[in-house]
């Protein structure tokens, strides 16, 4: 893992108009980057046509795009590109989902595929999790910061700007709300 001071160093360069800064940065988190991509495939299917070099690559393009990122430290830059990341995967899968909607032609193999793929279950989860940020958007971040993002419970209490006690409650009560949400889907 990068050292954080020097991460959180170079975000606040980079959000102070320093691209020099943006460039020495990327090498530092690139890693990170690669397992936090790494974590959100880990459950898709086997044949799933986004690598966790392009998923990487484009949260990459995504973040550098910003206009004026206001980075805050190493824990806000990791939680926005998870929720990044979660937005291109359900992007991804949504035009999956309207391709093979559409009438296209498949074959059998490709329709068995299909029919075992997450896409639902990962459109679902993200319709839940709007729920839940209509509801109570600092659970919903909470929730994206530690199972997308990967962040430690101080790191996200940090983040947040609450306690590590408070990021636990709001961590059960959110899993609770998502896994009834969840289940009322299936």
């Amino acid at each position: 893992m990068a050292d954080s001071h020097e991460v959180t160093r170079l975000l606040r360069l980079w959000a102070g108009g320093d691209p020099q800064a943006r460039d020495e940065l990327i090498p530092l988190v690139y890693g990170e980057l690669r397992q936090l991509a790494a974590r959100y495939l880990r459950d898709e299917r086997t044949d799933h046509t986004l690598q966790p070099t392009a998923l990487v690559h484009e949260a990459y393009v995504r973040l550098v795009n910003q206009q004026n990122p206001a980075w805050q430290n190493r824990a806000h830059f990791f939680g926005v590109a998870a929720h990044l990341m979660r937005q291109i995967l359900v992007d991804h899968a949504r035009r999956n989902r309207a391709h093979k909607r559409a009438g296209h032609k498949v074959s059998l193999d490709e329709a068995l595929s299909f029919a075992s793929e997450s896409d639902g279950g990962l459109l679902a989860l993200d319709e839940a999790m709007g729920e839940l940020e209509k509801f109570d958007a600092r659970k919903c971040q909470a929730i994206e910061l530690r199972y997308f993002g990967g962040l430690e419970i101080a790191e996200i209490a940090q983040t947040l700007s609450i306690s590590p006690t408070t990021v636990n409650r709001d961590l059960r009560m959110a899993e609770a709300w998502l896994h009834r949400e969840m289940s009322r889907v299936s």
